[in-house]
């Protein structure tokens, strides 16, 4: 039996049909064309799928979409504002961090939650941070570097640049 669910994804809300065991994942991808969270092992391993849930990193093919009706969804498309994009996105492109490409719309979500919290994160804290993400291509370096520069843009800037702010 399907039920109407409304789920705020990207500041925007959307009214799905469930029957209720479809993933975060699955509705993202299949019912509402954003493919930029990606679907690689679909059993919490790789990080591929990480989207922010009330700003917390979170893997959406274990997360059931019914079950985060009424919370506010965030997918790396939400992040850019029009044609400028999140300060995290640029610096992953400016330093090199993007090879295939697969893993860094997850990587980049985890890194936000990490600055959104600390701008100054350690070394150590970037690596737990990544901790569930899985670069295939091993380009680490190169988004540590990013996640730094990324850190100083946004610790320079007004907080009102927050998800919870900016809806």
């Amino acid at each position: 039996m399907n039920r109407q669910t409304t789920l705020t994804i990207n500041r925007k809300k959307y009214v799905v049909d469930l029957q209720g065991h479809e993933t975060l994942l699955e509705v993202l991808r299949d019912h509402l064309g954003l493919t930029g969270t990606k679907s690689s092992c679909d059993d919490a391993e790789c990080g591929a799928c990480t989207v922010h849930i009330n700003g917390h990193a979170m893997l959406s093919c274990i997360t059931l979409a019914r079950d985060v009706a009424g919370e506010e969804i965030t997918t790396i498309e939400g992040l850019a504002q029009g044609d400028d994009l999140h300060p995290i996105q640029q610096t992953f492109l400016d330093h090199g961090a993007v090879q295939c490409g697969f893993c860094i719309p997850g990587m980049i979500m985890s890194s936000k939650a990490l600055l959104d919290k600390n701008s100054k994160p350690s070394q150590e804290e970037m690596e737990y941070a990544l901790d569930g993400n899985i670069c295939r291509c091993a380009g680490y370096l190169k988004m540590f570097n990013a996640i730094r520069e990324a850190g100083k843009i946004m610790g320079a800037r007004p907080q009102a640049n927050s998800e919870k702010e900016t809806s």
